[in-house]
């Protein structure tokens, strides 16, 4: 086939991808005008394929996205360099809608002014539209960081053709196309994006709300979190890593992943049989879960300053290693519901053959009842925050998995004997030794570490696996990997850690579970619950359980966090109940709608809210009549103040947004956006009248949009939204 027939098929392709994705509209018609004068010109087949490419963006890629893409397009045509241009939303008192610091960074590099660059850039940036699109340029004195005042919107309009009526309509898709910007030159070096208000009103006006990625399709995630150990009480850092933990998996869920919400817990070690010291002067029948706190708390104290009793507690330690032991061998270790006493009976723990009661028998229905007790409140405390977990790991079921891989591999030089123990030597690796079996030879928590890694690829044979812990367990969780990337790298390759720093409470006292200063799990829901009356007299536990997440969930995991409990219910700040408000705001606009009709013609567009937001199908398709044609992109959302620019730029943003939430794994990053869109709502709402106005159906749409990305936003953090407050 020769090259102008080629062109000739391209060309019927194109008019069916453009006929398809724009419909019968004046966007489409001009498309097909536009690729028809390329046919006639001296272009050629990637001419048309630059063109086809546009409608097939749809939905995906937005304006920030778009710009820093062209402007890094731009930069490598001009100076042949791999640049990734920053670009930021520009700031409150600059009349523009985004800005790049681009010509600044560099400067240093080219060895001219910035200035020189930035104009070179602008100018360059301007005519790689032509052909395609028409950018008129504007003059801009230097130090004006913005836009000019005096400029007309037709001087500001780029990226269209002229219909054969001169009228000007966009070529591009309806969303994900290359936007209709404005660009200038500001001093000391600084490039400047408006995006034009015909963009803004087109691509929101055609924006599918089902919002989904499909980053991790057809992957199976485990995600790790919580991990509190038995025989002890939740604390406010279970509570922080419980509410990370599950916002993290929800991105993963959001981005086509199946996840696996595990916990892991010590079961058996230590702490258990600090525990179980003191425990055995309680009476089995009413021990509760606040006895266990406290006996761990006595068990602790005694262990530390009497050797007496610590050594009585290392042999009880054995005891309950081998208590637990049993238990396994008669499958009682994997259930962790059930009537402990029934177990125990059965398994024959209960008795003699003389029907009396042994010590050791004692010791273990005690052991079982505790475990039972612990995993229970376990249990209803998830319920209570709206979090689940799909499997418990205790430790007793990885210890002689991670045993045996750490004797394994010691055969073969990778785990090294050291005075009775078997360590890794992690001074080679730059980091520090560790001891993965004790000179008693009962495994440590890095050898039961070793047996989960294996444990859950076993289970499951992830394609990743995200452990989260708090940063002090940073150092000792790269000894246990880096021991294990020696004989399976593979597996190491799919883990990742993250770590999070210490809730404190305002005034930064350091909490520890040992020594039982502590701030329990529980307590502080309760705190957030006594401010949210004493604030606002209200005792809605859907709020009071926002208000918590909400607290947790803006700050950049990393770093330690003050949590203060009276700010967190506040209706004037960055809080959970102002994002809910918002919404519910929206909300009641809504209902008072009920229905509109819409350019005199009879379909009712209904619209149904409920508890937790709209459904994304409640709107029937418009029926414009045989022959009547869809409203053009003016008529479809009329922007007639700067406040309902911004929201619908701001709203534009969500899709790039969750990209980069997912690929950091960032929930913070997903509620600061919430807070900055629930801003935008806020001054749209007082400055813009709905119900009644010229503009009400639009308007009602923007409505619909921004509650729908609020819903969708808070329930990646685990957030549902009330009716009313």
């Amino acid at each position: 086939m020769s090259n102008k027939a080629n062109e000739a098929c391209i060309m019927d392709c194109a008019i069916t991808i453009a006929t398809f994705s724009y419909g019968a509209g004046t966007g489409s018609r001009t498309l097909v005008s536009s690729l028809g004068r390329i046919h006639n010109s001296r272009y050629t087949i990637p001419a048309y394929l630059s063109i086809i490419s546009y409608p097939l963006k749809i939905c995906y890629n937005y304006p920030m996205q778009e710009i820093r893409e062209q402007l890094k397009s731009v930069i490598k045509d001009l100076y042949g360099l791999d640049f990734d241009p920053e670009l930021t939303p520009s700031p409150d008192n600059i009349d523009a809608d985004y800005s790049s610091n681009a010509p600044l960074k560099l400067a240093k590099s080219l060895h001219r002014s910035p200035m020189e660059i930035a104009n070179e850039v602008e100018k360059t940036f301007i005519s790689q539209r032509r052909g395609v699109r028409s950018l008129a340029r504007r003059e801009v004195a230097p130090a004006a960081h913005g836009r000019r005042p005096e400029e007309s919107s037709e001087e500001r309009t780029g990226s269209f053709f002229r219909d054969d009526d001169g009228s000007a309509t966009s070529v591009d898709g309806p969303a994900g196309r290359a936007p209709e910007c404005d660009i200038n030159v500001s001093s000391p070096g600084f490039l400047n994006f408006s995006l034009t208000d015909d963009y803004l009103k087109t691509t929101l006006d055609r924006l599918v709300d089902n919002y989904g990625s499909d980053v991790y399709k057809g992957q199976t995630v485990i995600c790790e979190f919580s991990d509190p150990n038995p025989f002890k009480v939740l604390h406010v850092g279970h509570l922080y890593t419980s509410i990370v933990g599950d916002s993290i998996a929800r991105l993963f869920e959001y981005a086509g992943a199946k996840v696996i919400r595990a916990n892991f817990g010590g079961d058996v070690g230590l702490h258990v049989a600090k525990t179980m010291y003191a425990l055995q002067q309680k009476p089995i029948k009413d021990l509760t879960i606040e006895d266990i706190a406290k006996c761990y708390i006595e068990g602790t104290a005694l262990y530390d300053t009497d050797e007496k009793t610590k050594k009585e507690i290392t042999e009880l330690n054995k005891e309950i290693y081998r208590i637990n032991a049993e238990g396994v061998s008669h499958g009682r270790v994997t259930s962790l519901e059930g009537d402990p006493q029934n177990v125990l009976r059965s398994k024959n723990f209960g008795g003699g053959n003389d029907g009396r009661t042994r010590p050791e028998d004692k010791l273990a229905e005690l052991y079982w009842r505790g475990r039972e007790l612990s995993y229970q409140y376990f249990k209803d405390f998830y319920a209570t925050i709206g979090v689940h977990f799909d499997k418990y790991y205790p430790e007793s079921t990885v210890a002689a998995l991670g045993l045996a891989k750490v004797k394994e591999q010691l055969k073969k030089g990778i785990y090294e004997m050291s005075d009775g123990a078997v360590i890794f030597d992690g001074d080679k690796y730059g980091l520090h030794t560790r001891v993965f079996i004790n000179k008693e030879g009962v495994p440590t928590y890095e050898a039961k570490d070793v047996g989960l890694i294996f444990t859950k690829w076993q289970d499951y044979h992830f394609d990743k696996s995200v452990v989260i812990t708090g940063n002090e367990q940073l150092d000792y969780m790269r000894v246990v990997l880096k021991s294990v990337e020696q004989y399976a790298p593979e597996l190491v390759e799919k883990t990742t850690h993250l770590t999070h720093g210490l809730v404190k409470l305002p005034g930064g006292v350091k909490m520890s579970s040992r020594k039982g200063n502590f701030l329990k799990a529980v307590d502080v829901l309760e705190m957030v619950k006594s401010a949210l009356k004493e604030e606002h007299g209200s005792t809605d536990e859907t709020v009071s359980l926002a208000a918590t997440k909400y607290a947790f969930l803006k700050y950049k995991m990393g770093g330690n966090i003050i949590f203060d409990p009276e700010e967190s219910v506040k209706m004037t700040g960055n809080s959970g109940p102002y994002l809910l408000y918002s919404c519910v705001r929206a909300k009641k606009i809504l209902n008072k709608v009920g229905s509109v009709l819409k350019d005199d013609d009879t379909t009712v567009l209904h619209r149904r809210v409920t508890a937790t937001g709209v459904d994304p199908k409640m709107f029937a398709k418009q029926n414009f009549g045989e022959g009547k044609e869809p409203a053009g992109p003016a008529e479809n959302m009329a922007v007639s103040t700067r406040v309902e620019h911004n929201i619908m730029k701001k709203i534009l943003e969500y899709s790039t947004l969750l990209d980069e939430a997912v690929s950091e794994l960032a929930p913070h990053k997903v509620a600061n956006y919430l807070y900055e869109l629930a801003q935008a709502f806020s001054r749209f709402y007082e400055n813009c009248e709905v119900i009644g106005s010229d503009q009400e159906a639009e308007r009602i749409k923007l409505v619909e949009k921004y509650l729908n990305i609020m819903t969708h936003g808070l329930g990646l953090l685990g957030i549902a939204i009330p009716e009313e407050m």
